[in-house]
């Protein structure tokens, strides 16, 4: 094992998942530092590549093009990556439902227009978990049903790229996809990453810098895709209940082992709206949450 004082500071960037990727690590020498990049970034797009709804090619779109006919056969990463959707619909009452992407039929936040009611309730009538059959290594959809790993994907991704860099013995480091991130570990000499949040109203402020040693963190929040009508906003975070914008927190941003499951559970709060708070005391995971109002509350505040 290297000692800290031999070890040096490396830095990639690299386009994937609709974000800027980034990896920052410390390596002995320039040639570990490139073999851990290219793992690095090797299992993001293969991931990106298998679940995006984007690709024809992709398992997920086999998945999406059989609703309606019979069970489509997937592997052991996919149906571990269910399970969890699973548990995470459960835990949350059905609002975290990776069938609510069809949501996305009725509205266009690029032309910043409000839904055709009809279009909207058809695109409700596809929604639904429970109505998804699931058997040994297969999966089932209704008719005009798809799902969606948007909710996970990406934290998923930094998961298993940072495992791919630890396998490699990179113990310094960290993976980071668009702001959804995996540490590695903390510098050599024990210092934490100062992870900066980006402020929900203004992006060229943040609103807290938190220390992180080890484990994920997420942020969710009304910004990255919305539009103002008649005074309102209305962003892409939307209501599996009704198919319309939550009305909850701007952002909230969670701390857990996990990428994946800080992902989760900033999801779920976000999609919690007013018992947003409650949701995240009950986990028991560190969290920064912003209000409607802009104020600051969270076991993270500082």
């Amino acid at each position: 094992m290297a000692s800290s004082a031999t070890m040096a500071f490396r830095r990639h960037t690299f386009a994937a998942m609709a974000c800027t990727a980034e990896v920052q690590l410390y390596a002995r020498d320039e040639a570990e530092a490139r073999r851990a990049f290219a793992a690095v970034q090797t299992e993001v797009e293969r991931i990106e590549a298998k679940y995006s709804r984007y690709r024809a090619d992709s398992a997920l779109a086999a998945v999406n093009r059989g609703a309606g006919g019979a069970p489509v056969p997937i592997d052991a990463e996919t149906a571990a990556l269910l399970d969890y959707a699973d548990a995470c619909w459960r835990q949350s009452g059905g609002l975290f439902d990776i069938t609510s992407g069809v949501l996305r039929r009725a509205w266009d936040f690029r032309r910043a227009v409000l839904p055709d009611p009809g279009v909207l309730r058809g695109a409700l009538d596809c929604v639904g978990w429970d109505r998804v059959r699931r058997g040994a290594g297969t999966i089932a959809l209704t008719p005009g049903m798809e799902i969606d790993f948007g909710g996970i994907g990406k934290e998923y991704a930094a998961d298993r790229a940072a495992a791919a860099a630890g396998a490699l013995g990179i113990r310094h480091g960290l993976v980071n996809l668009g702001g959804d991130l995996r540490v590695i570990g903390a510098h050599p000499d024990n210092r934490p990453w100062m992870i900066g949040i980006v402020h929900p109203r203004d992006p060229a402020r943040t609103i807290a810098h938190l220390p992180l040693r080890e484990g994920g963190l997420a942020t969710s929040g009304d910004y990255e895709r919305f539009f103002i009508h008649d005074g309102r906003r209305y962003c892409h975070i939307l209501s599996p209940r009704t198919g319309w914008p939550i009305d909850g927190p701007q952002a909230v941003s969670v701390i857990a082992p996990l990428c994946t499951v800080a992902g989760s559970c900033a999801t779920i709060a976000m999609l919690s709206e007013g018992g947003a708070t409650d949701y995240l005391r009950a986990q028991g995971l560190p969290y920064l949450l912003v209000e409607r109002n802009g104020e600051v509350s969270g076991t993270l505040n500082m």
